[in-house]
């Protein structure tokens, strides 16, 4: 099996509300926001073994067939599992997006492109610089998808739509809500694009970049 789980789990240089626009677009859905604990992971059984005392071969792993969209991962890697990318694709997109919010580009630093982190760290700075406060609450996914992938011997890419929901919240020094409403639920859409070697034994795919989902 790929080890495609994401743990880290593609953005202009300008003040909060306009780096927004470009992370992700509202559609206009609103509602009223709602007001975890670790899983402790349980001990590894024994390896079984047969009578005589060799031990039994594991059944063979069968993958779900993938979409077209993500057939030409499969082409280049047998073991791609697309519901496995897609779930550690999810975790990687909250994590990144409230760290951003957060202005904590440390966390994230080595799931970004070098393009990427600059320009996260200009938008950081430029907000800082404006004396603008970010406040986001997120919410959940609603959903998550390969829109297309290209892969060769060399690099495997992955363009991704995310659905979610999120209060964001933009104020000035003063406290004042200059962007955005903390009452309100906004329907963001954003497409990114994530990469990976596809030789690497890291298994981490990396942040190359970022825009509003159609």
């Amino acid at each position: 099996m790929d080890p495609v789980i994401l743990i880290f789990a593609g953005v202009a240089a300008f003040i909060l509300f306009r780096l927004l626009s470009v992370l992700g677009t509202r559609t206009g859905h609103e509602q009223a926001p709602p007001e975890l604990e670790g899983v402790q992971r349980p001990a590894r059984a024994a390896a079984p073994s047969r009578k005589d005392g060799g031990p039994v071969s594991a059944p063979e792993r069968k993958l779900a067939p993938v979409s077209p969209q993500a057939a030409p991962l499969r082409a280049v890697d047998p073991d791609f599992d697309e519901k496995d990318f897609l779930q550690g694709a999810r975790g990687a997109y909250e994590m990144i997006v409230e760290a951003f919010a957060a202005g904590d580009l440390k966390s994230i630093r080595r799931f970004l492109s070098q393009s990427v982190y600059e320009s996260f760290k200009a938008a950081v700075a430029d907000r800082e610089a404006r004396g603008r406060a970010s406040e986001l609450k997120f919410v959940g996914i609603e959903a998550a998808s390969i829109v297309s992938s290209e892969a060769d011997d060399d690099t495997m890419t992955v363009v991704t739509d995310f659905s979610s929901n999120q209060v964001r919240v933009t104020r000035d020094k003063d406290g004042a809500v200059v962007e955005g409403d903390p009452n309100r639920i906004d329907l963001v859409k954003d497409r990114w694009t994530f990469s990976r070697k596809t030789r690497s034994a890291d298994p981490n795919w990396v942040l190359v970049a970022t825009g509003a989902g159609a």
